[in-house]
C-alpha cells in the first residue's frame, strides 16, 4: 500500500479534494490517502511549509507527499517532484520547498511533465507524478531537471546578545499561538540568565512550563512544544483571542 499525503489550500467546501483524490486513485488505486490539512490559508506556502515539515516525521519512508498550495502562481507554472531522506515530494516550483529544506540538492529536481491528454489540470499533474512514483518507475525520467529553483526566505528571529524579537508563525486550531523561536536557540542565548517574554501590553512571562497543567486554568504560559517551538498558550483557553496575538506580530525576550 502506497501511503499519499495531501497538503492543500482548497478548503473542504467544494469538490476540488474529492476530485483530486479520485484522479490519484484512477492511476492508482493501491494507495492510502492521508489529509495533513486542507484547510491552509489561502496561497500561505509558509503555512503549508510548517504544517508538512513537521508532520512527515511520522511518516514511513517511501511516503509520497503532495502540496497543492499556490498552484497558478504565475501564468505558465511548474510542478516538480524529488526525493529527500528517503520520502518524495509533489507540488508547485513557487518556493514552498525552500522553506521546508534548506539543505536540498536542487540538481536532482525534475519538472513534471504533464500527461498526455487534453485539458490538463493541475490534479492530472499530481495524479501523474504519484503514480510515476508508486508505479516505480524512475524518478529521473517523470521530465527535465528543473533549472530554476523558486527559493523564499524564512522570516528568522531578529538576534542580539540581549534580546530576541521573534515572530508569531502559526495559530491552531485551539488557538495556541506558535512562534518561530526553535528551543536549543533559545537555551543557547539565554546561558542560563533570566529572562522577559512580551506580548502585546502584558505582564511578562518569566518562566518556562512544561505542559498546559503547569499553570491554573485561565493563566497564560510559555513552552516549548512537541515541534521544538515556543508556544505561547492559556489553560483551557484561547490565547489567540484573549491576548490579542495574531500572526506575523512580534514577541520580544529580553535577557536580564
Amino acid at each position: 500500500m502506497q501511503i499519499v499525503s495531501l497538503t492543500t489550500d482548497y478548503g473542504t467546501k467544494d469538490y476540488y479534494v474529492a476530485e483530486l483524490k479520485a484522479a490519484i486513485l484512477s492511476i492508482n488505486l493501491n494507495t492510502h490517502i492521508i489529509d495533513i490539512s486542507h484547510e491552509i490559508d489561502r496561497f500561505d506556502i509558509v503555512q503549508a511549509s510548517f504544517y508538512l515539515t513537521n508532520a512527515i516525521t511520522s511518516f514511513p519512508a517511501g511516503s509520497i507527499h503532495v502540496i497543492g498550495v499556490n498552484c497558478n502562481y504565475k501564468k505558465k507554472s511548474e510542478y516538480i517532484t524529488f526525493e529527500y531522506k528517503g520520502q518524495f515530494f509533489i507540488g508547485p516550483n513557487n518556493g514552498v520547498f525552500s522553506l521546508m529544506f534548506e539543505d536540498l540538492d536542487t540538481s536532482i529536481v525534475y519538472i513534471i511533465s504533464p500527461p498526455h491528454k487534453e485539458n490538463v489540470q493541475v490534479k492530472d499533474i499530481f495524479a501523474h507524478a504519484v503514480g510515476y512514483i508508486s508505479h516505480g518507475l524512475p524518478i529521473e525520467e517523470i521530465g527535465p531537471t528543473l533549472v530554476n529553483f523558486n527559493k523564499n526566505l524564512n522570516i528568522k528571529p531578529v538576534v542580539t546578545s540581549n534580546q530576541i524579537r521573534a515572530t508569531i508563525i502559526h495559530i491552531d486550531h485551539f488557538e495556541n499561538v506558535v512562534v518561530n523561536l526553535k528551543k536549543d536557540q533559545f537555551e543557547k542565548l539565554k546561558n542560563g540568565r533570566p529572562f522577559e517574554l512580551y506580548y502585546r501590553q502584558h505582564d511578562p512571562i518569566t518562566t518556562l512550563s512544561n505542559e498546559y497543567g503547569d499553570v491554573s486554568i485561565g493563566d497564560p504560559l510559555a513552552f516549548f512544544n512537541s515541534t521544538g517551538y515556543l508556544e505561547i498558550a492559556i489553560n483551557m483557553d484561547k490565547a489567540s483571542t484573549m491576548l490579542n496575538l495574531f500572526k506575523n506580530e512580534m514577541i520580544q525576550i529580553n535577557f536580564l
